[in-house]
């Protein structure tokens, strides 16, 4: 085997404008290793990936593959120079079929022809290699789960020479049971000398599954080393320029009346059985597995899915009675104070062509009068969340996701809403950013907001919710003090363990 490195990157720097990106960064990646590269949104590990990919040329710098000069000028010519992209949006054609997509731009030839019969055994062998000889070449990808298509498109990098592998957030959109497959893939692709560069905001995964790691902050690489010898409050301190001491910030806390009751909620789409009660000034938590119902019943509430039956009643104004709800239009619980940050930002949340301004006051724009009242509404909670931007007319699709979920966040609060129903509110983002988010709902709770909080990553439940109710194929379970549960339990009622063992019991 080589003593040089499978990658290696040395001084890469990129300018946007005025805007440096990268100022100086260094990498390298051995054979059979798994590098990290971690930092928070906007530290410059997509544009990174992207220069080593060839989406973007760096302005200067080099890079080597196994010693030799490598600088290429589009992705395809980095695709046959044996390193493949694995971004969090997959980027697959969900109407072609699992050979189709394996294959893709790298068919092979013979003339004009393709040699479909050679084609079958290459997406065969990589297959074979994810660990899914099962999947059948001619089923089509959009029928797959998403995890059976990240292995897709796992498969597609494997069948064209892969020297370097890059994952880019692969576990947002995965169950648990799917991450822990994804992991002993990623382990098995190692063992046989695949070099791997692995994002992630999770630094639990990166405990899990990395030999070294790489910290990116403000464009430049600020450190690194062997894994083992690392822990998240170190890995923290160099992203962030300083120790995080309390990620999980959660003030003394006293639950006020009930401002959101529901009892015996259904809908047409998953959710079949929910009831709870919301006070002011606390944190519910809904726990559950991905396609439990959880996004369908925040769906419900806020009046974006029919309710089947049941109630949803909402006190308009501290003092007032609760009043029925359940079929009110989503304008009208806009207006009684009832708000959403759905978990799908940028195809829901947000609308990225329009600016930051637009963005963060569309609920309230009958109220201003003019663009400059608009912009000046918007700088105060840029100051106040701390958002990372250019300016109230920048273009929402250029701010990092962390900054994407502030602004989603700020239009919550510039609408004044008193019931945040907040869908996976750090997906996707920095732990930075993740702790000032956690900070902003401990504030809003202590100011008397109740905030019903739907996650996947089970620490930030726990340590930031008062309560927790776990939801498990449509069903909510009653709601529990934080303090009394562990992930394990929460995972085992998730997972429907709690209620088979009372059945076998009984």
């Amino acid at each position: 085997m080589s003593d040089k490195p499978r990658l290696q990157m040395t001084d890469i720097h990129k300018r946007f404008g005025p805007t440096v990106a990268l100022d100086g960064v260094s990498l390298s990646v051995d054979s059979g290793q798994v590098l990290a590269l971690v930092g928070e949104n906007g530290a410059g590990k997509s544009t990174l990936v992207k220069i080593l990919s060839g989406a973007y040329r760096a302005d200067r710098g080099a890079m080597w593959l196994d010693g030799q000069p490598y600088q290429p000028r589009h992705p395809l010519e980095g695709r046959r120079a044996g390193v493949a992209m694995i971004y969090q949006e997959l980027s697959l054609a969900p109407d072609l079929s699992v050979l189709e997509n394996i294959v893709l731009g790298a068919e092979p030839h013979w003339g004009p022809w393709v040699r479909w019969r050679l084609a079958r055994e290459r997406a065969a062998e990589a297959l074979r290699r994810v660990g899914r000889p099962d999947l059948h070449l001619n089923r089509l990808v959009g029928q797959l789960s998403p995890a059976e298509q990240q292995l897709v498109e796992i498969a597609r990098a494997l069948a064209g020479h892969c020297r370097v592998l890059v994952l880019d957030e692969p576990t947002s959109s995965l169950t648990a049971a799917d991450i822990e497959r994804l992991f002993q893939l990623v382990g098995q692709l190692r063992d046989q000398g695949e070099a791997i560069i692995y994002i992630s905001h999770f630094l639990e995964e990166i405990q899990a599954i990395s030999d070294h790691y790489a910290v990116l902050r403000d464009g430049r690489g600020v450190g690194g080393g062997r894994t083992a010898e690392a822990t998240i409050e170190g890995i923290i301190g160099l992203m962030v320029g300083r120790a995080v001491e309390d990620l999980y910030p959660r003030s003394e806390r006293v639950a006020g009346d009930v401002v959101l009751a529901v009892e015996g909620l259904s809908g047409k789409v998953r959710l079949r059985q929910a009831g709870f009660a919301l006070r002011r000034g606390e944190v519910l938590g809904i726990a559950g597995l991905v396609g439990a119902g959880r996004t369908e019943l925040l769906r419900c509430l806020l009046g974006l899915d029919a309710v089947q039956q049941g109630q949803v009643r909402l006190a308009l104004l501290a003092g007032q009675p609760l009043r029925e709800a359940a079929h009110d239009s989503p304008r009208a619980r806009w207006q009684a104070g009832l708000g959403m940050v759905s978990e799908d930002r940028t195809q829901e949340g947000l609308a990225l062509n329009l600016s930051l301004s637009d963005n963060l006051t569309l609920s309230r724009l009958p109220f201003f009068t003019s663009p400059a009242s608009q912009r000046r509404a918007s700088g105060t909670w840029i100051q106040r969340l701390a958002i990372r931007c250019a300016g109230p007319d920048q273009p929402m699709r250029d701010l990092s996701g962390g900054n994407q979920q502030k602004v989603a966040l700020a239009r919550l609060l510039h609408h004044d809403v008193d019931v945040l129903l907040l869908d996976e509110p750090t997906r996707g983002i920095d732990v930075a950013s993740k702790a000032q988010i956690y900070q902003l709902i401990d504030e809003l709770a202590l100011r008397g907001c109740a905030v019903l909080m739907v996650s996947s990553y089970l620490p930030e439940l726990l340590g930031v919710c008062d309560r927790i109710a776990v939801m498990c194929r449509g069903v909510l379970g009653a709601a529990r003090p934080a303090a009394e549960l562990s992930e394990h339990a929460i995972m085992r009622e998730a997972i429907g363990a709690t209620e088979l063992a009372e059945g076998e019991a009984a």
